[in-house]
C-alpha cells in the first residue's frame, strides 16, 4: 500500500503519525505497543490530521528513534528506516516488526518500566493479565487447562452473560484477585476466552 493511501486511511492499530520526535519516552511507548501487538509503522513528518509537513533533518529523527528503541525500550527494538518523498517533502517511515520476545517495556517519566499495548490509535498501559498473557504467549510448553469448579463456573456464567470483569469473577466465586487473574490468563492463552481492553475498562468474553 502506498504511503499516501496509508495517510489517507489515518492513524490506527498499526499506524501512528508524528510531526517530529521530541521525546524518547513518548516514542518508545508507541514503538513498544507496536512490538507487543502485530507490528506497526511510524510516519514522521505527518500531522495528526494527515497533513504532510515533512522533516527538517532526517538524521535527527533517526537518532531519536534509534536512541528510544535501544535505551528506552526493553528488550531493545530494531526499527527499520525508509525515506519517502511526497510532494517534495521528506518523510521518515519507521517500521517496527511484531516481536518474538514479548512483552517489551518502555521507560516512563517516572523511571519505571511499563508494558504498553495498542488499542485503536492509542498506546495504552497493559493490565497485569495482559502482561502475563504476552509473557507466556511464546511459551512452547503450551497451557495445561485444569477444569476445576472455578473454570466451569466462569464458562457457565459466560454462557448466560456477554462478558465478565476480574472484579465480577472475584465476587462470583469469592476468591482473591490474584487467583482470578491466574485462571483468566490460562483461559485466554488456551483460546477459551478472549480479553478485551478499552481505554476505560477490561473485560472477558467466551471465545
Amino acid at each position: 500500500m502506498t504511503i499516501k493511501r496509508l495517510i489517507f486511511e489515518g492513524e490506527g492499530v498499526s499506524l501512528d503519525f508524528k510531526k517530529t520526535i521530541t521525546s524518547c519516552e513518548k516514542i518508545a511507548k508507541t514503538m513498544v505497543s507496536f512490538a507487543n501487538n502485530k507490528g506497526g509503522r511510524l510516519l514522521i513528518g505527518v500531522l495528526d490530521d494527515g497533513t504532510i509537513k515533512g522533516v527538517k533533518s532526517e538524521d535527527e529523527e533517526r537518532y531519536m528513534i534509534t536512541r528510544a528503541a535501544h535505551f528506552f525500550a526493553r528488550p531493545a527494538l530494531e526499527p527499520i528506516f525508509e525515506e519517502v518523498y511526497i510532494d517534495d517533502k521528506l518523510l521518515v517511515v519507521v517500521e517496527i516488526e511484531p516481536s518474538t520476545t514479548k512483552p517489551h517495556y518502555a521507560l516512563g517519566d517516572d523511571g519505571k518500566w511499563w508494558v504498553y499495548i495498542r488499542i485503536k490509535d492509542k498506546s495504552v498501559l497493559a493490565s497485569k493479565i495482559v502482561v502475563d498473557v504476552l509473557k507466556r504467549s511464546d511459551d512452547s510448553q503450551g497451557v495445561l487447562i485444569e477444569y476445576s469448579s472455578k473454570e466451569k463456573a466462569l464458562l457457565e456464567y459466560l454462557d448466560l452473560n456477554d462478558r465478565i470483569t476480574v472484579k465480577q469473577f472475584c465476587e462470583l466465586l469469592n476468591m482473591s484477585r490474584r487467583r482470578a487473574q491466574r485462571i483468566l490468563v490460562n483461559l485466554v492463552l488456551s483460546g477459551v476466552i478472549r480479553v478485551h481492553t478499552t481505554e476505560k475498562e477490561e473485560f472477558y468474553t467466551a471465545a
